[in-house]
């Protein structure tokens, strides 16, 4: 395959990070544009452009110089996110980072209420409500967090939008397996738990950065949306097992009352929407064949053993999960 010359917006950070290691890998060039916030040291030699995504037309030239092959939309978040760009870059094949929130599924799941049948495909109904985290106060995430406004942007110039599900895996922020982990490392033996039935479509970061790297490639979802995921999905009390088998320890899920699960586990209780989502237009366009979820909880596990987190487990924790368990 000849070398690409891509243009990354984002792509210091989890997600985007792989998808620039891989690229570089294979032998693409790189102009990578983003803030400096959180730019990997050391890492591979890729090209940077330093500079906040609204400030990208004061640094035109250096776009066209670039002259890039395609672009790969990494960290888009709102409307404005996409307004500030589309008018500066080249118009190549793009692909764009989006999200399974954009679905009614995803309110469903939030407001507990079935809004929608499952599988979730492409077709499935988009979320009727705006602004999801509108108030939430989550670090990084803006009030006028909207990815349907993404989508619909880049859909228009003939992106392919990849909507990914939970994502995890080495480098995951979130640290999404860390309500095991943490319980592991503290010499927790029990942890409490609901009924843990909940089926929500999860992928590992690599798998991601495969089809990242399949949708720059090939032609055939240009203009389209399309899921990533894996291909089967256990519910949640079964990941978390997988969790605590690939860290070799050993810890009791207790199931108690909805009432009694704390913040951190409400995960776990029963669902009435699920978020478990086709893949098959990724298959049919894309070639979509992510790895063993099993052996990929494994791979993300045993990273996050070597890098841990550095808030210890607290007294506070302890009573919490105390609490709970005394309601068994």
């Amino acid at each position: 395959m000849a070398v690409m010359r891509v243009l990354v917006l984002g792509g210091t950070s989890f997600i985007g990070r792989r998808v620039v290691e891989r690229l570089h890998e294979r032998g693409d060039q790189l102009l990578v544009v983003h803030r400096g916030h959180h730019e990997p040291q050391p890492w591979v030699p890729v090209e940077h452009l330093r500079t906040d995504r609204h400030a990208l037309a004061d640094h035109a030239n250096t776009i066209h110089a670039f002259s890039a092959d395609a672009v790969i939309d990494t960290c888009a978040l709102t409307e404005g996110d996409v307004a500030a760009v589309v008018g500066v870059l080249p118009d190549v094949p793009t692909v764009v980072l989006s999200s399974q929130d954009v679905y009614q599924a995803y309110t469903g799941m939030n407001t507990n209420q079935c809004e929608s049948a499952v599988p979730i495909t492409e077709d499935s109904e988009l979320r009727r409500d705006r602004y999801p985290h509108r108030g939430s106060g989550v670090e990084g995430i803006p009030d006028d967090y909207e990815k349907l406004d993404v989508e619909r942007l880049w859909l228009e110039r003939g992106a392919v939008v990849l909507r990914l599900p939970t994502v995890y895996g080495q480098h995951d922020w979130q640290r999404r397996e860390d309500a095991v982990l943490r319980r592991i490392r503290a010499g927790r033996e029990q942890m409490p738990m609901g009924a843990g039935n909940l089926l929500w479509t999860r992928a590992h970061v690599e798998d991601v950065a495969t089809g990242v790297l399949a949708a720059l490639d090939v032609r055939a979802a240009d203009g389209t949306a399309v899921n990533l995921g894996e291909l089967q999905t256990v519910p949640i009390r079964q990941w978390l097992a997988q969790i605590v088998r690939a860290a070799g320890a050993e810890l009791e899920f207790v199931t108690v009352p909805e009432s009694a699960l704390h913040d951190e586990l409400v995960i776990t209780s029963a669902p009435a929407q699920h978020l478990l989502v086709s893949m098959r237009r990724a298959e049919e366009l894309l070639g979509w064949d992510p790895g063993s979820p099993e052996r990929r909880v494994a791979e993300s596990v045993q990273w996050h053993l070597a890098h841990p987190p550095e808030l210890p487990w607290t007294a506070m924790d302890t009573a919490a999960d105390e609490a709970a368990l005394a309601r068994a």
